[in-house]
Formats: structure tokens, sequence, C-alpha cells
């Protein structure tokens, strides 16, 4: 089999000056500038741990189902309403166009098309049979999130793509014409067709290569309409900018928070469930739905043990969280509860979720 890179792109240093995150040709969190995951004694350890101590539960033993979807059914959706295609690509119908987050349907994550993170499931739709996309939103530059194979082909069938600060120099680089680009940075906004588009703050990292870590900014998203009020996580540990974003762009109908892919030795850039759930609140959020889980092995944890863990905390918090099968509508204003669909729960949480 061919080596296959697809990471060889090539990394200009653009300046930022503008930006009050971003020194020395870099972008950084101000509340903890440094990841606790640093050196190189830990990144040893914990490659050691993916190598040879796997839960043999990190991923399933067979794929889980999902809803499969087509074009006309996705067209014939009321106004108003989202879809979960895996990991943290999500589908939204609002003003009567689609938005897609974080567009990944690659089989692997990985800058080598032959190993890395494998999918657990197929995606319910595949790309080409996308309806017109009129906005691709996209949180950061790391795999699982940005999908090179998926951004040629939306190209030619999207407006627009939404993106942090030098993201949309790499999608240039990758064949996507300027003028459908739109960069921004932590708290500027961009709106299209009725739909408001704010960065916001994670707390986080970037890079897909040796050589260009944190040469692009990470964002969460603020999605607005005078109908509904949303929010996208992307990638982030839990830090006091939830409280402020919901101080200021609060509250959300839902909010799609990263559950997943977590551990206690990077939970500075990504959180536990328990802190999900705290991040729901300090935003204002109506209802939750947790994302980044289900759909890739990308940690040490079974991958059941997200849905499990959110839950809990959830109920121990009052939160009311909805948990779609992939490929399964849910109307933004009336959420269900969704069903435990990727493993029996105990009686009581089986219970919260009917």
């Amino acid at each position: 089999m061919a080596f296959v890179c697809t990471a060889c792109t090539p990394v200009s240093k653009p300046e930022y000056p503008d930006s009050d995150h971003f020194a020395a040709a870099h972008f950084f969190n101000p509340e903890q500038p440094e990841s606790q995951v640093g050196g190189l004694w830990a990144a040893l350890n914990i490659f050691w741990d993916f190598t040879f101590n796997k839960p043999k539960d990190a991923a399933p033993s067979t794929s889980p189902r999902v809803l499969s979807l087509t074009r006309d059914a996705l067209l014939a959706l009321p106004d108003n309403q989202f879809v979960r295609l895996g990991h943290s690509t999500l589908l939204f119908k609002l003003n009567q166009r689609f938005w897609l987050t974080d567009p990944v349907f690659a089989e692997r994550v990985s800058p080598i098309s032959w190993a890395g993170p494998k999918r657990f499931h197929a995606s319910p739709i595949e790309l080409n049979d996308l309806p017109e996309i009129e906005a691709v939103i996209i949180s950061h530059d790391h795999y699982d999130h940005l999908d090179k194979a998926a951004i040629a082909a939306l190209a030619p069938k999207t407006k627009h793509f939404i993106v942090p600060l030098g993201v949309g120099e790499l999608l240039q680089a990758w064949g996507v014409a300027a003028s459908q680009v739109v960069e921004l940075d932590w708290h500027e906004s961009r709106e299209i067709e009725g739909v408001r588009l704010t960065a916001t703050p994670a707390q986080h990292f970037s890079g897909r290569s040796l050589t260009d870590k944190n040469a692009r900014l990470w964002a969460s998203w603020v999605i607005k309409t005078p109908a509904v009020s949303l929010f996208f996580s992307g990638d982030t540990g839990y830090f006091e900018g939830f409280k402020r974003i919901g101080e200021r762009y609060g509250p959300f109908d839902v909010t799609f928070v990263e559950t997943g892919a977590y551990d206690p030795r990077w939970a500075d850039i990504h959180m536990l469930p328990e802190q999900s759930v705290q991040a729901h609140l300090d935003l204002g959020g109506r209802w939750m739905m947790p994302i980044h889980n289900g759909t890739f092995d990308l940690a040490m944890h079974a991958w059941t043990e997200p849905f499990e863990r959110v839950l809990q905390a959830a109920t121990d918090q009052g939160v009311t969280v909805t948990t779609p099968m992939m490929g399964e509508a849910v109307a933004i204003l009336t959420p269900h509860r969704g069903s435990p669909w990727w493993c029996e729960l105990t009686p009581k949480l089986a219970a919260e979720l009917r």
C-alpha cells in the first residue's frame, strides 16, 4: 500500500497584530497559555498507554446502528432542526438553508490514509448526497474536525466556509476559493442569510504537523437566528470563558458541548464529562447535546463512558440532555431526550432518557 501524507501543505507565518491572543507567530490561550500535555516524557507516557494499555472496550465490538439519510429527506425536514452525522459533525437546517459543522467523513482521522483512529460507523449520508450547503463552520484544524477530502468534495456545493484566523489560508491551499472563505477572530461575527455566526473563545490548540503548532486559531461558535440560539463548543478544556460567553451571548436553546476523548492528563484542553455539564450551566443552556464521542477512539476510556458519565452528571445537576442516534433529526425548540442507543444503561439512567 502506498504511503499517502495528507499533512504536506506549505505553512506560511502570517501575523495577526490586532489579536490579543497571538504573539511570536503563534496563538495562545490567555487563561492558561501552556497545556499540561507538554514535554517529551508526558508524550511518551501517553504514547505507551495508547499502544500497550488500551482497554478492550475503547471501541465497540460491532458498528453502532445509524439512521440512513437521503438528500430528499433532508430537503423535506422542517426548519430549525439538526442532525448529528458523527463525532462533531452536525447538520443544521436554519432559515431553510443547511449549515454544517466540522465536516469529517474520512475512514480515519490521521495524517496518513492507512493508519490512525478508524471510525466506528458509516456516515448516515454520503458526502455526494448532501444538499447545497450555505456555510461550513470549522472550529479548528485537527484531523478529527477538518477533513481535507471532505473540504474538496464540499467546496463546489458550499457558498461559505466560516473559520478561525489562519484556517482560511489552509483551505485556500487545498483549492477553496478565497471568495468563499470568511476568517474570524474571537468575538467577531458575520451574518449570512439571517444567521449570525460569532467566533468565541475556546481553550485548546491547533496544528496538523510538527511544523505548524498553534499557527491557526481555534474557536467555539455562537449560531443565532431570530428564532433560535445555539452554542457549538468545538474542542476545549473547561475555563471561565464559558461564563462570559453565556453572559454576552446566551441563553441558548441547545448547547453542543464536547464530551469525549478526555483524560485527567489533558483535561485542560478536553473537558471531563462533569465539566461539560458545568460548561452548559455556565452558558445558560436549555438542552445539552454531548458531541465529540461515539465515532472515533481517541482516548483511554470505554467508548460508551462519555454518555454514561455525562448523563449521570446531568441528572445530578438537573440538566436536560438529548442523545439522538446518528442520523436522527431533532427539533431545536422542542428536542426529545433520545435513547441509550450505544448500550444498555442502568435502570435509573434509562428511565431518565425515556
